[in-house]
């Protein structure tokens, strides 16, 4: 990945250990969507609490318009895996 550095996100809740998969299908036969970390959490705070576009970006330390981004490549990734029938994995600093 080229470009600017990635700047540390604050996230408030703990993302690790979750994938989703299509029922019936064994995970080894099915293609994987890796949603980030920081992706997850800006779809909890906009999507699951409701928040502004302006509150969310403050809660996670960044700009509104890079929390913009961050929720149209959350959303993307996710009807990918609804509509692909993907698995979809969090993935979290580390892993």
């Amino acid at each position: 990945m080229s470009g600017r550095k990635r700047i540390n996100r604050r996230i408030d809740a703990d993302h690790s250990g979750i994938c989703f998969k299509p029922c019936g299908i064994k995970r080894s036969e099915l293609q994987r969507v890796e949603l980030r970390e920081d992706e997850m959490e800006a779809i909890r705070l906009a999507d699951y609490e409701g928040l502004y576009q302006q509150e969310c970006a403050d809660k996670m330390g960044i700009s509104r318009t890079t929390f913009s981004r961050l929720i149209e490549s959350a959303r993307k990734k996710i009807a990918d895996a609804l509509l692909n029938t993907k698995a979809l994995r969090i993935q979290v600093k580390g892993d």
